[in-house]
């Protein structure tokens, strides 16, 4: 896509300001990183609060009325879901793969979601085909603040939202304006995402960039902090040809949508999903420490041997751990492959070693 062709952020020249450099990414263009750099950045986030321009994902309101609708889309337990209260979900297809995931929260006068740039607007016409009163919210930023530091630099500027507990949805003033805000976000620190008018969005984020612990965050560093949070991405970790169980995402199936729940199944690809909940997925999903200081990137090949002809999987993400000091992936392998044995990735026609390792790579930093 020409650089003329992509879309802007209401918040570009302050991006541009801070000395933000831009690359194209779903069809926008998006700051990656600042003078702080990418390792900085990351660093940052995870010791104080970093301020992330999330204004190209997708934001949808649904009417009250479309619990049943969105049901029948994702197999998630939306009825079941408190006012001001949210949750991860995914849309599935009829192979039992994800089409996209999103968030998934309980307001006032409806259902509020967050969906994925790349795929928002085949998620919006997925959603109108099923759900009447769909609406699409284009006047609103969205602004994510992560890390320890998040609460008290949030609460400067927004003193309720000390009280807020981890994934819960509310709405509260600023200086006369309407924000959203949600205990969320995805870097596998504590923190907040703030949907907010565009036109106030400016001043919001000079308030918050106004305190010494927080600093503007690009995409690069924000794809590094879900990697080590074992968070996975859409396009890669999950994909239509990959199911939930598979990416690791079962813990998000709510229990009334199990087999044996009061609303077990109804939802694209059932069939192929609840089955594998018992353990017979083919794939499951790996941390993987590669050895050295070389990172794996995706599409990397899995093999239980060095002599193995053939691949037992494939890495879906890659890169370095600023806060682990080590290269990490994340990859798609073989079901039955033992979880004790040493791997190899295959980079430019050599075999190097990869240690299998439990996810989270970093510890998480979520308030619960």
């Amino acid at each position: 896509m020409a650089n003329d062709d992509l879309k802007t952020l209401a918040l570009a020249d302050l991006h541009a300001e801070l000395g933000a450099k831009f690359v194209p990414f779903a069809g926008y263009s998006m700051p990656v990183q600042y003078p702080l750099g990418v390792m900085g950045e990351h660093q940052w986030t995870r010791e104080n609060a970093g301020l992330f321009d999330v204004s190209h994902m997708g934001q949808v309101m649904l009417p009250a009325d479309a619990v049943a609708g969105l049901e029948s889309l994702v197999p998630v337990d939306v009825a079941g879901l408190a006012e001001g209260r949210q949750r991860y979900g995914f849309f599935t297809n009829d192979a039992g793969g994800v089409l996209d995931d999103l968030m998934i929260a309980r307001v006032p006068d409806g259902l509020f979601l967050v969906v994925n740039a790349g795929c928002k607007e085949a998620d919006i016409a997925h959603l109108r085909a099923h759900i009447d009163g769909v609406e699409v919210i284009e006047d609103r930023a969205l602004l994510a603040l992560q890390g320890p530091k998040a609460e008290a630099a949030l609460s400067e500027v927004l003193p309720g939202a000390a009280a807020m507990a981890f994934m819960d949805s509310t709405r509260m003033d600023w200086d006369g304006t309407e924000v959203w805000i949600s205990r969320s976000g995805y870097t596998g620190e504590d923190g907040f995402e703030i949907s907010i008018p565009e036109d106030r969005a400016e001043a919001f984020a000079r308030a918050l960039l106004a305190d010494d612990r927080v600093e503007a965050i690009g995409l690069g560093a924000r794809d590094s902090l879900r990697l080590e949070a074992g968070l996975p991405l859409y396009g890669q970790d999950l994909s239509p040809t990959i199911s939930p169980v598979e990416a690791g995402q079962a813990w998000a199936i709510g229990k009334v949508r199990r087999p044996g729940g009061e609303r077990a199944g109804g939802f694209p690809g059932a069939d192929v999903i609840l089955p594998q909940l018992g353990g017979n997925a083919p794939r499951r999903r790996v941390g993987l420490l590669p050895e050295g200081r070389a990172p794996m990137r995706a599409g990397v090949q899995i093999f239980d041997s060095e002599d193995a002809e053939t691949p037992i999987g494939e890495i879906t993400s890659g890169g370095f751990g600023p806060s682990l000091g080590s290269p990490m992936a994340l990859a798609l392998i073989d079901a039955d492959t033992p979880k004790d044995i040493s791997l190899f990735g295959e980079v430019r026609g050599k075999r190097l070693p990869v240690t299998q390792t439990k996810l989270p790579f970093t510890p998480p930093g979520y308030k619960r």
